[in-house]
């Protein structure tokens, strides 16, 4: 979890990360340059499928269709 950079899996440099964690500041993730876009749940689950950030309701089926 890169949640609190306490593991191998940090940013490095200035890597960008989607997070669904309830805080940040600088360096949280790893890499002091880095950028975490703090996301919902549902907005990070869009950017790992799409590889990039994405908007899930595009992703999703219209109600009442």
């Amino acid at each position: 979890s890169m949640c609190l950079a306490m593991n191998p899996d940090k940013l490095k440099g200035r890597e960008v990360c989607a997070s669904s964690s309830n805080r940040n500041f600088k360096g949280r993730q790893g890499s002091p340059t880095g950028r975490t876009l703090l996301m919902s749940p549902a907005m990070v689950a869009a950017a790992a499928i799409n590889g990039h950030v994405a908007d899930v309701r595009e992703m999703m089926e219209p109600v009442g269709v």
